[in-house]
């Protein structure tokens, strides 16, 4: 059996050639490896989605994740949301609507928000119930995370209706 592979990630628009050992899971290459440790491991069963972040776009559970299962891919983590030290519009929503207490969460949550008002940017409050169940938070009883996603959609329908205004 080989000791490590050779594995090409795109992780927040930035390549990194890695030597990992071949059953190395993407949550503790981006923890470990890379230092990104933003992507937190709760239950490592892939059922709580503390660990969410996008893969091509799209939602994965990074604990189930063998790091060269996606190798070539997009991959973006909750580092990836803000810019310059500034919040994004889905992470100020989430402090405005007091969407996180413990915070341990949040990671997840917010990606798997990302991930999705990019497919869905204009959801109904039953649908982000929906997606948001998902994960696990053991604090906020979920209204709070709701109502910032709901907000943050609602703001990004705006922002996009008004560029398209001044065409």
């Amino acid at each position: 059996m080989t000791d490590v592979v050779l594995v090409d990630l795109h992780v927040n628009g930035e390549r990194h050639d890695l030597a990992i050992p071949p059953r190395r899971t993407l949550a503790d290459v981006l923890r470990h490896d890379l230092g990104l440790t933003g992507t937190h491991v709760g239950c490592e069963h892939g059922v709580c989605g503390a660990c969410t972040v996008l893969v091509d776009g799209a939602p994965a559970r990074s604990c189930l994740l063998f790091a060269v299962q996606v190798e070539d891919a997009d991959v973006r983590t909750v580092e990836s949301l803000g810019h310059d030290g500034q919040l994004s519009d889905l992470q100020r929503c989430f402090a405005a609507h007091h969407g996180l207490q413990c915070g341990f969460c949040t990671p997840g949550f917010l990606m798997l928000a990302e991930g999705y008002l990019a497919a869905e940017p204009d959801p109904s409050r039953e649908q982000i119930r929906e997606v948001v169940a998902s994960n696990l938070c053991r604090c906020t009883g979920y209204q709070t995370i709701v109502d910032a996603v709901q907000d943050c959609a609602a703001q990004r329908r705006a922002i996009a209706g008004a560029a398209g205004g001044e065409e």
